[in-house]
């Protein structure tokens, strides 16, 4: 049933769907709004990619260093 995943008569039809839910004069809206939070992301993403690169990565703690936390039960 699922054999070639998305067809392209798939994608008319979802785009017929979102048309008539939301209306044609709120998708460049939409589209807007969508583009401008993927911009804010990649940016945001990119800024903690080089703060990371900045920072040398910490070290794990080894279980040797840390005492043995008993259970009282």
């Amino acid at each position: 049933m699922l054999r070639n995943g998305l067809e392209p008569w798939h994608l008319l039809v979802v785009a017929l769907v979102v048309v008539l839910v939301f209306g044609s004069k709120r998708l460049p809206d939409t589209a807007r709004a969508l583009g401008k939070s993927l911009r804010i992301l990649k940016s945001e993403t990119r800024a903690m990619k080089q703060e990371g690169a900045r920072e040398p990565a910490p070290r794990p703690a080894s279980t040797g260093d840390a005492p043995a936390v008993r259970d009282s039960a």
